[in-house]
C-alpha cells in the first residue's frame, strides 16, 4: 500500500495546472500520517472498499488521511503525525496539520458513522477500508476549491491515467467484495477499476455527506444506512 501510494505521490508531483493557483498533494507533505494510515489499517483483504474523490480543505489535506476529520484521525484511529507545508501555501488554506480548528463536515459525517457502530477503530477497519480517488487539492487565486470537471482535459489526462492505475492496484491488493463510491464521481472511477482487474465485487454507491448537498443535511448517516442495507453491504 505504501509502495503504491508513494509511486502515485512521485507521478502527480511534477504535473502543473494553468486554472489553478495553488495545487496541495497531501500525500507528500503529510505523509507521515498517511502512511502511519495504510500501515495500521490497509493490510488485506477487505470486504468493502469506500471510496471518495480527493481531499477536502479541512479534512485529508490536513491529515492525510481520507475524509479525514481531526477528532476521528487523531482520537479513534489514534493517529497524530507531524505534518509539513505545501510550497506554495495559499494563504486563505494554511496548513497546521492536527493543530487546525476548522472541521470537515463530510469526514465528521462519514467516520462519526464508522465509529458509532465500530468503537474500535481496529474492527472496523478489519473488514472495511476507505481511501480517495486521487490526492491532489486545486484551488483558485481565492481560494476557492477547484473540482475536477473545471479543469482542462489535456491537463487532467496524466491525472487520470496515475490514480485510475493506482486504484486498480488497490482493488488487486484489498480484494473487496463491495466497492462503494462516496458520491456518483467515485462510484464510477470503481466501476472502471473494477472492468481493469476484472474484479467481480458489487459496485454501488451512497450519498456523499458534503454540507452542499440538502440531502446529506436532512440526515446522512440514515440515508447511508439505508443505501448499505439495500445493497447487502449491512445486514439487516
Amino acid at each position: 500500500m505504501i509502495e503504491i501510494s508513494r509511486a502515485l505521490t512521485e507521478r502527480l508531483r511534477p504535473l502543473s495546472f494553468s486554472t489553478a493557483s495553488h495545487v496541495y498533494l497531501p500525500t507528500d507533505y503529510a505523509r507521515k500520517p498517511h502512511e502511519a494510515y495504510l500501515k495500521r489499517f490497509g493490510k488485506g483483504p477487505k470486504r468493502v472498499l469506500f471510496l471518495g474523490m480527493n481531499p477536502g480543505p479541512w479534512g485529508m489535506a490536513q491529515t492525510g488521511v481520507p475524509f479525514g476529520e481531526i477528532p476521528a484521525v487523531k482520537d479513534w484511529m489514534g493517529i497524530d503525525e507531524p505534518v509539513g507545508k505545501p510550497d506554495p501555501e495559499h494563504p486563505k488554506r494554511r496548513i497546521e496539520g492536527f493543530a487546525c480548528q476548522r472541521s470537515e463536515v463530510s469526514g465528521r459525517r462519514l467516520w462519526g458513522y464508522f465509529a458509532e457502530k465500530y468503537p474500535q477503530a481496529e474492527d472496523f477497519f478489519a473488514g472495511h477500508f476507505v481511501a480517495n480517488y486521487c490526492p491532489l487539492v486545486w484551488m483558485g487565486e481565492t481560494g476557492a476549491n477547484i473540482t475536477p470537471d473545471k479543469l482542462p482535459s489535456s491537463e487532467m489526462e496524466p491525472v487520470e491515467d496515475a490514480c485510475m492505475e493506482h486504484l486498480a492496484k488497490l482493488l488487486e491488493i484489498l480484494r473487496p467484495q463491495y466497492l462503494i463510491g462516496v458520491g456518483a464521481y467515485a462510484e464510477a472511477k470503481l466501476a472502471t477499476a473494477a472492468e481493469v482487474v476484472s474484479s467481480t465485487a458489487t459496485v454501488g454507491r451512497v450519498l456523499h455527506p458534503s454540507p452542499a448537498s440538502p440531502a446529506a443535511n436532512r440526515g446522512w448517516a440514515e440515508a447511508a444506512e439505508k443505501q448499505l442495507k439495500a445493497q447487502g453491504v449491512l445486514e439487516g
